[in-house]
Order: structure tokens, then C-alpha cells, then sequence
């Protein structure tokens, strides 16, 4: 009975007018709670019935998976392919910088059509070129056009990885867009730890060359969930034009932010600490640890497992710590693990699990910190986030070009060797992250 006096009172008429307030404030400019999700990323998804978060998480996943599924998926077979194709380990180790060199070139590119075309369509593309790319390594019969297989691959490999980190940013913002880049790693990694232990079954059932049968059905796969599923996060009136001018104005403005570059060599050299162990993977499983072609998964599972429990770790975090915090977690973890991983290589003899548990602390820590980086860098971009994608792609590309082609061979010999690598390049990244965060966080006030 109170409820029902009270309601004709003067005070109960002006709540009566408050929920119909709040009624309007959606059609109305964004509020506190909204204004981290940008218009045109609010009404692309709409106009395009956009997939659910988890399904939209594992595309996404599985497209970004596309270029170390390249590498990983052959790694056991290298040797057979030697010996079928007449060429020496360095040829044949030489397939794995005529991959990354094209697609360092090309990862900056795949960003800036995707700013003046759309996300979707050059992602169709590339997948597409990619199956093609695939078959010409099937059909190979040399060492030569296996190389240019790879170098085919590589132009069309990195544009799920690119372009899905535009459309993470097109889409979300602050902790949501931590949150969905951290679910994507944490969905991305499996595939580096299955790669490996799938090519060795394919290769051991069927031989070399149905490797990259099964990589041209993924690529084909992909492009049609793609066509199918996909929402254009992108829309038309937002599109930056392929003008020459000013196209090459806006790749000065991305190489030339100082901000920008300590980021993204941060995220490129910390990966390299345990890209080394992948591209060294041959040589450090079975010759150092004695395991057999199919018994890659020791190292890959474990380490693989680590950055998925980072990335969820990075996930829970968001909203919750701040993004420099998180980052400084994050290397604190990988401190440790590098620390741990020279004294293993050093006073202790090669083997399990010795060998492998520093790999998996790292890439916690890795994980962790690998998310918050990667926005912080594309938060410098918000109006050509595709090109600035693009650009991050091309530098931690190159980066891994350099390790595959000179780093890896000349000190996979010993597993001190590999360590020191990791905590080389653990150092350098930690530089250039504290550089960032000295000159550069307050002045931009970014996290």
C-alpha cells in the first residue's frame, strides 16, 4: 500500500520521468559505461550480425594461427625434405627465411588495403592465395620451388594476424579490447603446440608433402568460415584511400613515433627469447634432448600451455590492473625463467624436464604481457589502426627473419647458446619497455 499512496506524490513524478531518462540515453551521445567503444565499431557489428564473442575469439584465432602453423607443421620433416629435394640442412633451413622475409614485406601492406577495402575482403584473398601457395609446395620437386612455395605462403600467411588486430581495436576498447586480444592468444597458441606434433603423424603416415596438403585445406577452410561468418568490422565511410601521398605520410608518422617502436620491439624481441627454441626445435629436441620426430609435443605442449595460461592470467587482469602493471608482471616472470634456463644449460645436463620447465615460466610471462603491449602500440593509431597493425607485423617480422636466418643456425649447437639468446633478446625488450615507460607513458598518458 505505501508504494501505491507515494506514487501520486510530486516526488514519485520525478522518478517517474528518470527511467524514461535512461530509456533514451542508448539513442542519445554515450555515456561513462559506453564511450570505450567506438561508434563506427558499435554500428558495423550491428549491420552485419556479428558472430558471438567465443566464435568471434576463435576465428580470429585460428586466422592469426595461419603463419606459425607455416613454420611449426614442417619443423619434423625438415630432414626427409633434404633428402628427397638433394639439399643441405642450410637449403633447406633457408625455406624458413624465404617464408618470413615475404611476410615481414608483406605484413605491411595486408593492414593498409585493409584500411581503404575492408577487413574481410583481404582476408578472403589472402587466405585464398594462401591454399594456392600451398599447392605449389606439394607439386615441388626442387629445393628452388619449394623456396618459392614458401615465399608464396609467406605474402599471404600474416594478413589473419594483422588485420585481426585491427578488427580486436575496430571492435573494443580499454580492458574489453585487453580481454578479447587475450582470448585470442590464449586460442592462438594452441596452435604452435599441435603443429608440431601433427606434422610429425602426417609425415611419419604419409610423408612430407601431405603437410602441405593439410596446409592448403586450412587455408581453404578459413576462407570460406571467412565469406561465411565473419562481419565487416570496417565500415565504408571510415575507409582511408590508397592515395600515394598520403599513404606514405602516414607510414612516416607509424615508423617515425618513437612510442610506438620501443612498443612493438618489445612484443618482438620478448617473442624472439622463445622463437629461437621453435625455429632451433630440430636440433635442440633431438639432438640435445635425444627425442624422436614425433616427440616434438615435449617441448611445444608445456611451453604452449604456458601461454595460454598467461593469456587467460592477462584476461582476469583486465580492468583490474593497469596495462604497465600487468606488463611489469609479465617480465618480472620471464626474469626469472631466463635466470633459470642459464643455470640449467650451464651446470646441468640436457634433458626432461629440466630443459623445457624455464620455456614454459617464460611464456607465462610472455603471455602476460604480450596483450597490453600490443594496444598500448596500436593506441598511438586510433584513426589507421590497420596500417599501424601492419607496421608492428612488419618490425617483429623482420625481427624473427633476423633470428631464423642468423641467430638460430649459429647458436642452436649448444643449449647455452639458446639460453644466452633467450636472455638477450628478454633484455632488449625489457630496454626498450622501460624507455617507453620513462619518456614516453606520462607525456602520452597512455595506461
Amino acid at each position: 500500500m505505501r508504494p501505491a499512496t507515494t506514487s501520486t506524490g510530486s516526488t514519485p513524478s520525478n522518478k517517474h520521468h528518470r527511467p524514461t531518462a535512461r530509456r533514451r540515453s542508448p539513442r542519445s551521445p554515450p555515456g561513462q559505461r559506453r564511450s570505450s567503444l567506438p561508434r563506427a565499431a558499435r554500428a558495423a557489428p550491428s549491420r552485419n550480425s556479428p558472430m558471438p564473442y567465443a566464435q568471434l575469439a576463435m576465428l580470429l584465432a585460428a586466422l592469426a594461427t595461419v603463419g606459425p602453423f607455416s613454420i611449426d607443421t614442417y619443423l619434423p620433416a625438415l630432414h626427409a625434405i633434404g633428402s628427397d629435394l638433394q639439399a643441405d640442412p642450410v637449403q633447406v633451413q633457408q625455406t624458413l627465411t624465404a617464408y618470413m622475409l615475404p611476410m615481414g614485406i608483406m605484413v605491411l601492406w595486408h593492414g593498409a588495403f585493409s584500411d581503404a577495402w575492408g577487413r574481410k575482403p583481404v582476408i578472403l584473398v589472402s587466405m585464398l592465395l594462401f591454399m594456392l601457395a600451398s599447392v605449389v609446395c606439394v607439386l615441388a620437386t626442387s629445393i628452388e620451388a619449394l623456396l618459392v612455395g614458401r615465399a608464396l605462403q609467406g605474402i599471404s600467411a600474416g594478413a589473419g594476424m594483422v588485420v585481426g588486430r585491427a578488427i580486436v581495436r575496430d571492435l573494443m576498447d580499454g580492458p574489453r579490447a585487453q580481454r578479447l586480444m587475450s582470448h585470442v592468444s590464449m586460442a592462438f597458441a594452441i596452435g604452435p603446440a599441435i603443429a608440431p606434433v601433427l606434422g610429425g603423424w602426417i609425415h611419419t603416415a604419409f610423408g612430407w608433402r601431405a603437410i602441405f596438403v593439410f596446409l592448403a585445406l586450412l587455408g581453404l577452410a578459413l576462407a570460406a568460415l571467412t565469406a561465411w561468418k565473419l562481419p565487416e568490422t570496417h565500415p565504408p565511410e571510415s575507409r582511408q584511400p590508397l592515395h600515394p601521398a598520403p599513404l606514405a605520410r602516414r607510414y612516416g608518422q607509424v615508423f617515425t613515433t618513437r612510442g610506438f617502436l620501443l612498443l612493438t620491439f618489445a612484443v618482438g624481441l620478448n617473442f624472439n627469447g622463445f622463437f629461437i627454441y621453435v625455429l632451433s626445435a630440430p636440433v635442440f629436441l633431438m639432438r640435445h634432448l635425444g627425442l624422436g620426430e614425433t616427440e616434438f609435443g615435449w617441448m611445444f605442449i608445456p611451453g604452449v600451455m604456458g601461454m595460454m595460461c598467461g593469456s587467460a592470467l592477462s584476461a582476469r587482469l583486465a580492468g583490474r590492473l593497469p596495462p604497465p602493471r600487468t606488463i611489469a608482471l609479465g617480465f618480472a616472470l620471464m626474469l626469472s625463467a631466463a635466470a633459470a634456463n642459464l643455470g640449467v644449460s650451464f651446470l646441468m645436463q640436457p634433458g626432461l624436464p629440466q630443459s623445457v620447465l624455464p620455456i614454459v615460466l617464460y611464456n607465462f610471462g610472455m603471455a602476460i604481457a604480450m596483450p597490453s603491449l600490443t594496444l598500448l602500440a596500436l593506441d598511438h593509431f586510433p584513426t589507421h589502426r590497420g596500417l599501424a597493425a601492419s607496421c608492428q607485423s612488419f618490425l617483429q617480422m623482420l625481427v624473427g627473419a633476423v633470428t631464423a636466418g642468423v641467430v638460430a643456425p649459429a647458436l642452436w649447437d649448444t643449449p647455452g647458446g639458446l639460453a644466452g639468446s633467450m636472455a638477450t633478446y628478454l633484455v632488449l625488450g625489457l630496454g626498450c619497455f622501460s624507455l617507453w615507460k620513462a619518456f614516453f607513458h606520462k607525456a602520452e598518458g597512455q595506461g
